[in-house]
């Protein structure tokens, strides 16, 4: 009698276990997850590009990655700084405040380090667009 008490005990403390482990499958969350998006992959492969003087394919790939929607504004601002750049190395100031606007817009902190702020081309170009953001 004793014996077939604690049969039926373990069995039913069987049971509430397999109940515990039958939760259906497991969400995948496997290495794609992890891995840089779309986005972020465009603007590190945009700043690659700029670095290696190309400048055509790191505008593409800049806006590409603006387009595809950066996570983080300081990225987007970041984005926007190398197309600034890649636009006053064109003699195209407009674009080039634009772009420095537009990152300052997307980044309240934003600044140019002190070399790149030393630039003889962009840098006054950026300090002129910051003054006029103050006024």
């Amino acid at each position: 009698m004793m014996r077939s008490r604690l049969l039926i005990l373990i069995s039913a403390l069987l049971l509430l276990l397999n109940a515990g482990c039958s939760s259906g499958p497991a969400r995948d969350v496997g290495l794609d997850k992890l891995s840089p998006r779309k986005a972020e992959q465009e603007l590190s492969t945009g700043i690659t590009n700029y670095e290696d003087g190309n400048y055509k394919a790191a505008a593409k790939s800049l806006q590409s990655a603006l387009d595809s929607g950066l996570t983080f504004d300081s990225d987007a601002a970041r984005a926007h700084k190398y197309l600034a750049f890649i636009h006053c190395l064109s003699n195209r100031e407009k674009q080039c405040r634009d772009e420095f606007r537009k990152a300052l817009e997307k980044d309240h902190k934003f600044d140019l380090d002190p070399a790149e702020a030393g630039h003889p081309i962009w840098g006054p170009v950026f300090r002129s667009v910051k003054v006029e953001r103050k006024k």
